[in-house]
């Protein structure tokens, strides 16, 4: 079975074509996949503007299908499309093309969980992870990390409660000068840095399930604190050398201290619920899962605990149609079909398929 994936939930216009491998470790195979990135449309704004998002997408999704159809050999048998969560005006205007091309095809629409796509992105390259399995799924607008004990089924151990990883990476790239998107160009400034040089705060949150007395309890993340932190120490240091921006050196060593207490803090969460699970596997999802320390500390402890770590490539990191269409072969074989009146939801929870 080939499925297309269409993909519009925030500032990416993608499609894609997966079919079945007919393989059990491997189940899923990729035959196209296409990007149209608005990372150019954004820069300027330092950020997503929705409106701009939306426009975009409607000017980019049929070339963007067409293209995905012609790489992948034109034929498929079903639509998975994101409805939820993200930008409601982007979301629907994938939503609205999946449902017309369904329609006009007379083949089943499949609706997908944008963070469920995520998830399943691990499974394209390296095939089924071991399970019970542990993932963190880590991007500009979600930190969630969620128990799997069966596949298509997530558990969620704990979130954000305030700004996710990503958007963290994003307000103090911005801060230090360093352009949009923040998270690759702290990442990239960072390697030049001294990661001890300023010492900010790791917030750890531990919350009692009432339901559950006898398990650990939600691990939640919060990175505002460390975000305020960030824009005091900078404010200080131009008082203190009486300038508007910082040395270049300096400002390498505020990237390179704030990317290890949040890599720190993210792992720390990671590791300490696949111990308490006894996890038989860890994954990390997710456009942060493309930070480069963030995949190097986790491969080490993965190493050092035995438990195998599975982190999609960079171009699976990101947003992107294959995972939707492998989410949404997940959700058919288990039955999920979605009509006509199916509707962009931009705060969809993530539910068992």
């Amino acid at each position: 079975m080939r499925v297309l994936g269409i993909e519009t939930s925030c500032d990416e216009t993608a499609a894609a074509v997966v079919e079945e491998t007919g393989e059990l470790e491997r189940p899923w195979r990729i035959r196209s996949s296409v990007v149209a990135s608005q990372v150019a449309v954004h820069r300027e704004w330092g950020g997503v503007v929705p409106e701009l998002s939306a426009r975009q997408h409607v000017r980019d999704i049929c070339g963007v299908v067409r293209q995905a159809l012609e790489a992948g050999g034109g034929g498929y048998d079903a639509i998975a499309v994101t409805q939820g969560p993200g930008l409601v005006g982007s979301l629907l205007v994938g939503l609205a093309f999946a449902k017309a091309l369904a329609w006009a095809r007379s083949v089943p629409l499949i609706p997908v969980h944008h963070l469920a796509g995520h998830i399943e992105s691990l499974v394209l390259e390296r095939g089924e992870m071991p399970r019970p399995a542990v993932v963190l799924v880590v991007s500009g607008g979600h930190t969630n990390l969620y128990r799997i004990e069966q596949p298509g089924r997530y558990e969620l151990l704990g979130r954000t409660r305030d700004d996710a990883a990503g958007e963290a990476f994003d307000k103090v790239a911005k801060l230090l000068g360093l352009g949009y998107p923040g998270g690759p160009a702290i990442d990239l400034v960072a390697r030049h840095g001294n990661d001890r040089a300023v010492r900010f705060p790791k917030t750890r949150l531990t919350h009692a399930d009432r339901n559950a007395p006898h398990l650990p309890g939600r691990r939640d993340f919060s990175f505002s604190g460390l975000k305020t932190s960030v824009v005091r120490h900078v404010a200080a240091r131009r008082e203190d050398l009486g300038l508007d921006g910082l040395p270049p050196a300096e400002v390498a060593d505020i990237a390179a201290s704030f990317q290890r207490v949040v890599v720190e803090t993210l792992l720390d969460r990671l590791f300490e619920a696949a111990l308490w699970y006894d996890a038989r596997s860890v994954g990390i999802a997710g456009g942060v899962s493309a930070n480069s320390r963030l995949r190097e500390e986790a491969e080490a402890r993965g190493a050092s605990r035995g438990l195998p770590v599975f982190i999609p490539s960079p171009a699976l990191s990101t947003d992107n149609a294959a995972m939707i269409a492998a989410a949404g072969l997940r959700r058919y074989r288990a039955g999920v079909v979605g009509g006509p009146d199916l509707n962009a939801d931009p705060s969809l929870p993530l539910q068992a398929a």
